[in-house]
């Protein structure tokens, strides 16, 4: 005979963390660094933060006209992961993104250039730098060429790209699908290990 359960067990939230899924990631730190160049909206920032919590990124790195903790503005869309994540600002986004480059980091700007690969044939070489512009233009020419990679998520609708802090969100959550089926199977992790790997390869370095 069916059990019919109660209307509250059907609408219970549940933290992610306080689920037995959970159990799988832990210990695991996503190595990507997010470097937001000029985002002028601070309702963009916070979401960053925000995004930035939930998937484990380990540091936001913020210049140019990027507002900086505290702002209520932030605070808004973070709800207090601005209060979580490492974060630094950072006057000169060249020399910044360069020192990470040199201390092994793949340097992957967001953007609709004509050299970038759609997001889920990119494989990434951990540790990342990802590297978000200005809202309406973009990175600047300087810190698009140094980058290693130019990363586009795929658009099949009017509009050409989404919003800053959307496209964050999906880069971040992607780069932690990719990350972490090889780091949970390094760890004998086996219930998610076998989730398809066609992306990582030999870029996810040994841990």
């Amino acid at each position: 005979m069916e059990t019919r359960r109660s209307e509250s067990e059907v609408s219970e939230r549940v933290p992610y963390l306080a689920t037995t899924a959970a159990t799988v990631y832990d210990g695991l730190r996503l190595p990507v660094t997010i470097l937001l160049e000029n985002v002028r909206s601070m309702y963009n920032v916070g979401a960053f933060f925000r995004s930035a919590d939930g998937a484990g990124v380990e540091r936001l790195l913020l210049s140019g006209i990027t507002a900086r903790p505290p702002k209520s503005a932030i605070r808004k869309t973070a709800l207090g992961a601005e209060e979580r994540v490492c974060w630094s600002a950072v006057d000169d986004p060249l020399n910044s993104a360069l020192d990470l480059r040199a201390n092994g980091y793949e340097l992957a700007a967001v953007e609709t250039s004509n050299r970038a690969v759609d997001i889920f044939d990119w494989r990434p070489r951990f540790p990342v730098c990802v590297l978000f512009g200005h809202e309406v233009d973009g990175l600047s020419a300087e810190l698009l060429e140094v980058c290693d990679t130019h990363v586009r998520i795929p658009m099949l609708g009017l509009k050409h790209s989404l919003n800053v802090a959307s496209a964050g969100a999906v880069v971040m959550y992607e780069l932690l699908r990719k990350y972490a089926n090889y780091w949970i199977a390094r760890h004998s992790r086996p219930s998610l290990a076998s989730r398809s790997s066609a992306h990582l390869g030999p870029s996810v370095p040994d841990l």
